[in-house]
């Protein structure tokens, strides 16, 4: 029996959008750097978690099996 792999080969590290994201999350993380302690829990990390999440999205949907799959992300 053959194996096959079901998901598409796509070098996301190639892509603009993942090393402009990558840049994004550096950036958020300057930026917000200076923020007051008070924010510490709440405006910083949800900033944070935004930006990485856009980074991991691209990542997570060049894994996916077809094209409307990763259209999703």
């Amino acid at each position: 029996m053959k194996s096959t792999n079901m998901f598409l080969k796509i070098a996301y590290t190639q892509l603009d959008i993942f090393i402009i994201s990558k840049e994004f999350i550096l950036l958020c993380y300057k930026v917000t750097g200076p923020f007051p302690s008070e924010e510490k829990f709440a405006l910083i990390q949800q900033i944070r978690r935004a930006a990485l999440s856009v980074h991991l999205n691209i990542v997570e949907g060049c894994s996916r099996k077809s094209v409307a799959e990763r259209k999703r992300f």
